[in-house]
């Protein structure tokens, strides 16, 4: 595997979301006025939102990252456990379903049934954001090559605190799309739409599909509804001609714009790869090194 491309999917998804960070949840036309035009961000360098600060986005991909690397496997009860200490440590930010989901881990569910039990308890509207996609593509380094392992531990990653389909086959679409870029997938997407067929909810399927078709989308949610977060950071990071435009356009839409972002950075990192994101940002983040370090290890177990 590549390992400068291994390594831009872990240091793309800490950029989208150091990116995100300082303008998350402002409108669009909010961020114009502050930052300038998106062509003039990316033309005089002026997009230098980083300042060594990631969110829950980095933190959680983190977590499996470190577990991957250390238990040399998928061990869900291992990163749920990470899941909580991370919790409590008082992170900056946190999502509604994942602070219950680890509530109920502390409580004593075990780890494919806490994410179960908040689900089920939550009304349409609060169950299927956007938590889990946001955090999974370091799974998708180890099992780039062994698809239906991958189905299984993206799926299961997600349920730990997000068990809506909508979720667990978003991870699952998102893992594969990422495996089918770093193995130089003509049609990544579409691959992996494919490969989940059927059994993927078809609201998802139906909204991400014409992006497998190669069509450009004129109008694109920024909400943390996990089919809007998938179908625009896919949008950007698959569209754009190189990956600073991928995550300064997922950004700049406004919104959900550290999720969005992180996720848009991990797809676009495993196309254009670590060496191609600015130095200016990667310089910003205190957590480089290490991702830079558990990317490569993540390619050995593969």
């Amino acid at each position: 595997m590549d390992i400068d491309r291994a390594r831009g999917v872990l240091c793309g998804i800490a950029c989208g979301d150091a990116l995100g960070r300082p303008v998350e949840f402002m409108p669009a036309s909010e961020i114009r006025a502050e930052h300038g035009q998106l062509d003039e961000m990316i033309g005089n360098g002026t997009w230098n939102q980083p300042a060594g600060t990631i969110t829950d986005d980095t933190e959680q991909a983190l977590c499996i990252a470190r577990s991957l690397a250390e238990q040399h496997e998928f061990d869900p009860a291992d990163i749920a456990e990470r899941f909580v200490a991370w919790y409590d440590s008082g992170p900056f930010d946190i999502g509604g379903m994942t602070r219950r989901s680890l509530s109920q881990l502390k409580h004593g569910d075990e780890w494919d049934e806490a994410g179960q039990h908040v689900w089920e308890s939550s009304p349409e509207g609060q169950n299927a954001g956007n938590g889990s996609v946001m955090r999974c593509a370091p799974l998708a380094i180890p099992y780039a090559t062994n698809w239906d392992r991958l189905v299984e531990v993206s799926r299961q990653s997600s349920q730990i605190t997000h068990a809506d389909p909508r979720c667990t086959y978003g991870c699952t679409i998102l893992n594969l799309t990422v495996a089918g870029l770093l193995d130089n997938a003509d049609t990544p997407l579409q691959d992996a739409l494919d490969e989940v067929g059927s059994d993927a909810p078809a609201e998802l399927v139906t909204a991400l599909q014409p992006l497998a078709r190669g069509d450009s989308l004129d109008t694109l949610e920024t909400s943390g509804y996990v089919v809007h977060s998938l179908q625009t950071a896919l949008h950007d990071g698959l569209f754009a001609e190189n990956v600073e435009e991928a995550i300064v356009t997922a950004v700049n839409r406004g919104g959900d714009t550290d999720t969005i972002g992180a996720i848009a950075g991990a797809v676009a990192g495993a196309r254009f790869g670590e060496s191609q994101l600015p130095e200016r940002w990667m310089s910003a983040i205190d957590e480089v090194g290490e991702l830079e370090s558990l990317a490569s290890q993540l390619t050995t177990l593969s």
